[in-house]
């Protein structure tokens, strides 16, 4: 009997330090003197969708970011909660942004009302505020932070607008002529000369790209040049959808030429939509008939060095272009004349002479200036340690 009553005697000793730590864990209220963060504010995040909520605190009296592990903080959408945690910053931070990320995926709506808690853990116990007052973000309809980017597009579109006017009232609009732009000439007489075709690809990719679209305005310029030396035309498309456009573009060539007799459907032709089975197709066009000239300008990827490479053991004459830049170097390697990146863009303006396309293109060529004027100015004015230029156009 005497036994029996020292092992209960020794269980309730040993289940008080347990449900002391039990205590702690879940509710703060063990035997630790860490008060809880005061002065827990909210406020909402300006400039944005309604999706962040900026949380602040002060660590009370006594307590020092050296006594603390991290700070823990909890939101619920009712004051009596339950709350969950939604981040964890260091002891020396003392405020946090709850916003949605990579990393979290608690999305915060401007629908709801928010509140939170801090808590301060010191790494056995943790100290929780009282919540903070409730908050519903607000959804800001005009990012004052990008006012700037505003203006500078403000300044881009006033000055397109401004250059298009110009160009229809027949102001001439001056763009530096580019080398492959002064060979297509000279490559539609040569196949003249030697009887051959000349071979015109707007790239593989789609009608809605817009190289395809700004290709179609060079291959409406070739048709034409084409037609006045009555000099055959092979068009090779790679996506069954451009094949109606680029028809309807041949054809117009034509029509603006004077020879609306010369055109008919077997100008163009469609291979596949398949990357390789199109190159493929293309290159057997160009060993088989042997096109005196070889004009690939438009969107291409991986084909671009097979038909460049075709092209050049024929002999052609090859003019190429593109907007994808990582293609470059194997049409700079194999063709006679490349255009870079936007040149050509600024081909299609120059051989078209469309106010449409004149005025954005010289629009562009002054923002650039404009961008230069502001890095060395910001240069300087940062050399001397003014930063209020750099700070105006900080996005």
């Amino acid at each position: 009997m005497l036994r029996a009553r020292f092992t209960y005697i020794w269980l309730i000793l040993l289940l008080i330090p347990a449900m002391g730590l039990a205590q702690i864990q879940i509710g703060g209220q063990g035997q630790s003197t860490l008060k809880p963060a005061q002065n827990v504010e909210v406020s909402d995040v300006p400039n944005d969708a309604g999706d962040a909520v900026e949380i602040s605190w002060e660590l009370p009296e006594g307590v020092s970011a050296d006594d603390l592990i991290r700070v823990r903080i909890y939101r619920s959408t009712n004051q009596s909660g339950p709350f969950e945690q939604v981040g964890t910053v260091p002891p020396l931070t003392n405020s946090y942004t709850d916003e949605a990320d990579e990393e979290n995926d608690y999305l915060v709506s401007p629908k709801e009302t928010y509140f939170y808690k801090v808590g301060l853990y010191d790494g056995s116990y943790q100290a929780m505020s009282a919540a903070s007052e409730g908050i519903s973000p607000q959804i800001s309809f005009f990012n004052w932070g990008r006012l700037n980017v505003f203006i500078i597009l403000g300044i881009y579109f006033v000055l397109t607008l401004y250059f298009i006017r110009a160009s229809r009232k027949g102001r001439e609009i001056y763009i530096r002529t580019l080398p492959g732009l002064e060979a297509l000439e000279e490559s539609v007489g040569r196949a003249t000369e030697m009887g051959k075709p000349v071979l015109y690809m707007p790239g593989i990719d789609e009608a809605n790209n817009i190289q395809t679209l700004y290709s179609m305005v060079i291959l409406r310029y070739v048709t034409q040049l084409v037609a006045e030396y009555e000099t055959p035309l092979i068009v090779t498309v790679g996506k069954a959808f451009v094949v109606p456009l680029a028809e309807e573009t041949v054809r117009q060539g034509y029509m603006d030429a004077g020879r609306p007799d010369l055109y008919n459907q077997d100008i163009v032709r469609y291979y596949s939509d398949e990357q390789f089975a199109a190159a493929a197709g293309v290159s057997g066009v160009i060993l088989r008939e042997k096109p005196a000239t070889n004009i690939y300008l438009g969107s291409f990827y991986a084909e671009s060095l097979i038909l460049a490479e075709t092209g050049f053991l024929t002999g052609s004459i090859q003019i190429a272009g593109t907007g994808n830049i990582h293609q470059l170097p194997f049409f700079v390697v194999a063709c006679d004349y490349t255009l870079i990146g936007e040149e050509f863009y600024a081909a299609s303006a120059y051989l078209s002479d469309d106010p449409k396309l004149l005025g954005p293109l010289k629009a562009a060529d002054w923002m650039k200036i404009l961008a230069i004027g502001f890095i060395g100015i910001g240069a300087i004015l940062e050399t001397f340690g003014i930063h209020l230029f750099s700070q105006l156009l900080q996005i």
